[in-house]
């Protein structure tokens, strides 16, 4: 596993999923920049190219912004030019069915230069940071596409923990935000920008890490982009409508990935709480 390491000296601004989703990037970057965190201090838990319009210029903004990025499924299957996004979906389940067509249009527009940024792209960043080590991975410790969500069980996530001999991950890949601290560990996860939280509004989702005298600082932030131009150019070039519409309703068009809890959030407007990870 390729590894990559670095110790900012100040917040640390966390995003996942820019899904081709030209505006949200956008978005993002400024919200950085409106923050005063240097480029160096932002970083993405991967998955630059997935469901929307924009997958080479997407690739261009993220690449020339100077952020750090974490390889994803997404990175990991175009580099090696494989057959899917490499999700493990079902077999004729919606998520299946859709991905065919937006993994198709993404391979198609992506140049062999970004391939081949993608393909040299750490599967780990460790960041040292108020006093912890914290192990910046897309999915699983062990897989790069596995699903952990907050329903994951705590037994699940502090086998996981134990694995990268780590004090704490950030972690993307599942879309939705959550913190957690299981026996003195974080598990943390950004949300994404290039998909709305399934939970009926079209915000998207990062976060910021923040030291303080008291520990780190864990906050999610929620972040309006111009959803509407994102969703209109899905539609104009023929990518599955039910993700244009996502953009729009902030609802997911199919919940096959999700566990029971998440599903039955569905459409719950999320509001996730501040959290102090005390100093060791």
């Amino acid at each position: 596993m390729t590894y990559a390491h670095f110790a900012p000296d100040g917040p640390l601004l966390v995003f996942g999923g820019p899904y081709s989703n030209l505006e949200a990037t956008i978005a993002l970057l400024a919200e950085a920049d409106r923050r005063a965190i240097p480029r160096s201090h932002v970083i993405c838990t991967g998955d630059v190219v997935a469901y929307c319009a924009d997958a080479e210029a997407a690739l261009d903004v993220v690449i020339q912004s100077g952020v750090r990025v974490v390889m994803g499924n997404c990175e990991d299957s175009l580099a090696a030019r494989a057959e899917d996004c490499g999700c493990g979906f079902g077999e004729g389940t919606a998520c299946d069915l859709m991905s065919a067509q937006w993994y198709t249009y993404a391979s198609r527009c992506v140049r062999d230069d970004q391939r081949r940024w993608m393909g040299a792209l750490p599967r780990r960043i460790d960041v040292d940071i108020a006093g912890r080590r914290l192990a910046v991975i897309h999915g699983g410790a062990e897989k790069i596409a596995d699903y952990v969500f907050a329903s994951t069980s705590d037994l699940e996530k502090a086998r996981q923990l134990a694995l990268t001999g780590a004090d704490g991950v950030i972690a993307g890949h599942c879309g939705l935000p959550f913190t957690q601290i299981i026996d003195d560990r974080l598990w943390h996860n950004s949300g994404v920008i290039g998909m709305p939280a399934n939970d009926g509004t079209p915000r998207a989702w990062f976060s910021t890490l923040t030291p303080t005298i008291d520990g780190l600082l864990i906050e999610h932030h929620a972040l309006a982009y111009d959803h509407t131009a994102a969703a209109r150019k899905m539609r104009e070039r023929g990518l599955p409508e039910g993700y244009a519409t996502a953009l729009e309703t902030g609802l997911w068009p199919s919940l096959d990935v999700l566990p029971g809890i998440e599903r039955s959030a569905t459409g719950a407007a999320l509001a996730p709480p501040r959290t102090i990870w005390p100093s060791s």
